[in-house]
C-alpha cells in the first residue's frame, strides 16, 4: 500500500487505481483524500518513507481475519514540496513516527489495509 502511495504521491495522483490495490474502506477514502488535498495545494512528495513493519496481533490466531500491524516509520526524506518550483512546502522535517494499521482479509481471499493511523513526529 505504501508503495504505491509513494508512487501516487510524487505527482498527487489522488485517482490512481494502484490506491485500490491493497487498501479499501476507511484506509483507501484517507489515502485519496490526503492525495487530493496535496493536488488541490499545488503540492507533490517527493522520497520515500522508511518501513519496517511488524505483526502485533492476529484475530483469529487459528484462522486469521484482521491483522494490526505496526511500524515506527522515518519520513526523513518523505518530504511535500511546491509542485510550481520545486520548494520545500514548508519548515517541518520528518522524522520517526508511530504507524499503526488494520489489515482484513477480504471476500475474496485478498489482505487489504482497512484503517490506519499515522502518529505525529516523534512518537517512536
Amino acid at each position: 500500500m505504501w508503495q504505491d502511495f509513494v508512487a501516487a504521491g510524487a505527482t498527487s495522483d489522488w485517482q490512481s487505481l494502484k490506491l485500490g490495490q491493497y487498501a479499501t474502506g476507511i484506509a483507501l477514502t484517507n489515502l485519496s483524500r490526503g492525495l487530493y488535498a496535496d493536488h488541490f495545494n499545488g503540492l507533490v512528495t517527493k522520497g520515500e518513507p522508511v518501513l519496517n513493519p511488524s505483526v502485533s496481533s492476529v484475530d483469529p490466531p487459528g484462522a486469521p481475519k484482521k491483522i494490526i500491524v505496526t511500524d515506527c516509520g522515518d519520513s526523513t526524506h518523505w518530504l511535500k514540496y511546491r509542485a510550481d518550483n520545486g520548494q520545500l512546502a514548508d519548515n517541518k522535517p520528518g522524522g520517526r513516527q508511530q504507524i499503526n494499521a488494520i489489515v482484513e482479509k477480504q471476500a475474496d481471499g485478498a489482505w487489504k489495509v482497512a484503517d490506519y493511523g499515522v502518529h505525529d513526529v516523534g512518537t517512536c
